[in-house]
């Protein structure tokens, strides 16, 4: 195996072993296959699109399997198998209506493909990331497949809702298509670009659907301490599979607690008439192993990310959507028109202790682009008179790496006249300080998911208008973003695209982007490494 798509991978190189996230050769391989065979898929779904004939459901998949690849998402071999049977059977559909023009396809060969397991594995390792022998290259066509992976994280959560845009699917297809071309350096570059374009676009169709289903997110104060019921955890990202849960388990004397990534569903009005819904517990994701343990109750893993799962606590946690774990009981999809069926948590969770209590207090949450916007004349006053100097957007992955605790340095280091911007997981590396507020408005600022990293370019945009500002680096504004996966990398494309400079990166640069990708993005964007707090404080206050 060769993976290097995470911000862990061993020695900021790659992980050729085993992952650091866990993954098995096998699963690397398998997955690595099904990347190719999308790209076989996608050369035939281009076809029949120039033709007008390309019917959704081969974005709607692609969107599904490529989503199935991004880190800590699914670890079993056999699920991504069925993944590759499928997708070799959506292409054969395709090739029979325009593969007759199509001769010497690079995917067009089938005959290698059975259900052995080993007989994929050794297939994976002649189309996995050293096939491509050009570093350059090879950076830029991953820097792209890792950008659409995200990309399709976000366009699936907006699916499950029932919004879809069919030009999101044919840049998907067009970007896999354009991995297997021998394009020129600027021919990638703006490849990657338009991936940039599409993210802000994905991301603003997942904003349209969360909020037109639930409402818009509304300043909460949310519980952190723990009840006296039986409770189910709900980790990961799908607020559909929240909607139902929180459907079912009403009256059931069981309470429903956030974990990671779903702390922001505390704050949508739909989900907060629930009197069960009875906080968030815990932190980041690469605790969960501890606090899993201590949560007594069943956990419903909805997307990434999950990691290698202890045996004190494997019979008590179910999987769902395109999460997978080898010997883990997992929740089917939902038929058309119908629901997911948790009547299997509920009843573990009746037999189960309530959770223990880790900590006790409330976190203030809820601040996406409305509830923001609605503050914006404050905000604003707050700018001219000086009360706010700086804005500071810490959005992004948080991570094992005890280097990350960069981060909380940087939260401490600020100086009182200083607001920062948040989304993703990366929060809990400062959420929990006790920072104050400037006039009333807090000095964290969480807009939610890391998708919601879209209501921090509307903040921003917004400002950029009412200030009177050409540009948007015109405004007292600095990125110091931390990355862990492939949803972080389309954020920090579209990031890009709308033409953002001087972001910070880290705890560490890509291990994908060689080093002459990297003079490329140093040139055009200024990006570059974190250093110390007080190093990289000191200069952002001074707007470098």
């Amino acid at each position: 195996m060769f993976c290097y798509q995470c911000q862990e991978t061993v020695k900021n190189v790659g992980c050729n072993i085993r992952g650091v996230c866990g993954k098995t050769e096998e699963t690397a391989n398998l997955q690595d296959l099904l990347i190719y065979v999308l790209k076989g898929l996608a050369i035939y779904a281009e076809k029949a699109e120039e033709k007008g004939t390309l019917n959704s459901k081969y974005g709607r998949f692609t969107v599904e399997a490529l989503f199935a690849t991004i880190t800590n998402v699914n670890f079993d071999s056999d699920r991504i198998i069925a993944l590759i049977h499928e997708a070799l059977k959506l292409r054969d559909e395709l090739k029979k209506k325009y593969g007759a023009d199509m001769p010497g396809t690079l995917h067009d060969s089938a005959v290698w493909f059975s259900d052995d397991a080993a007989e994929f594995t050794k297939k994976a390792a002649d189309v996995g990331i050293l096939s491509i022998e050009n570093e350059d290259v090879r950076s830029l066509r991953m820097l792209l497949i890792y950008g659409i992976k995200g990309i399709a994280a976000y366009a699936e959560h907006a699916a499950v809702l029932g919004l879809e845009d069919k030009k999101i699917y044919n840049f998907l297809m067009e970007a896999l298509v354009s991995t297997t071309k021998d394009l020129s350096v600027d021919e990638m570059v703006a490849m990657v670009m338009r991936a940039g374009e599409c993210a802000v676009n994905t991301m603003a169709l997942l904003d349209k659907a969360n909020t037109s289903t639930y409402g818009n997110p509304e300043i909460s104060k949310v519980n952190i301490g723990v009840r006296g019921n039986p409770g189910i955890l709900i980790s990961g990202h799908d607020l559909k599979d929240m909607e139902e849960l929180l459907k079912q388990t009403e009256g059931t004397g069981v309470d429903v607690y956030t974990h990671g990534e779903m702390l922001p569903a505390n704050t949508y009005p739909a989900f907060k008439k629930y009197s069960h819904l009875a906080g968030n517990y815990g932190n980041a994701w690469w605790k969960q192993a501890e606090e899993f343990d201590s949560f007594n109750g069943p956990i419903l893993m909805t997307t990434n990310c999950i990691i290698p799962v202890k045996d004190s606590y494997k019979d008590r946690i179910f999987t769902t959507s395109v999460v997978g774990y080898p010997g883990l009981k997992h929740i089917p999809s939902r038929a058309k028109g119908g629901a997911k069926d948790f009547s299997a948590i509920i009843a573990l969770a009746k037999k189960c202790a309530p959770p223990k209590e880790l900590e006790k207090g409330e976190l203030v949450t809820g601040f996406g682009h409305n509830q923001v916007l609605a503050l914006a004349d404050k905000v604003v006053d707050a700018v001219k008179s000086g009360a706010i100097k700086r804005f500071i957007v810490m959005a992004g992955c948080d991570g094992r790496h005890k280097t990350r605790s960069y981060y909380t340095d940087v939260a401490r280091e600020l100086p009182k006249d200083t607001i920062i911007l948040t989304a993703g997981c990366a929060k809990y590396r400062y959420n929990k300080l006790a920072l104050g507020d400037i006039g009333g408005i807090p000095r964290v600022l969480d807009a939610g998911q890391c998708n919601d990293c879209y209501s921090l370019v509307v903040i921003a945009l917004k400002l950029k208008e009412v200030l009177g500002l050409k540009d948007i680096n015109e405004l007292p504004i600095s990125f110091d973003i931390a990355w862990y996966e492939q949803k972080a990398v389309a954020v920090l494309l579209a990031l890009l695209f709308l033409g953002v400079k001087g972001i910070r990166l880290g705890p560490t640069l890509p291990a994908f982007a060689s080093p002459n990708v990297l003079k490329v993005l140093v040139e055009n964007f200024n990006i570059k490494p974190i250093t110390d707090p007080k190093t990289d404080v000191e200069a952002m206050i001074k707007g470098q």
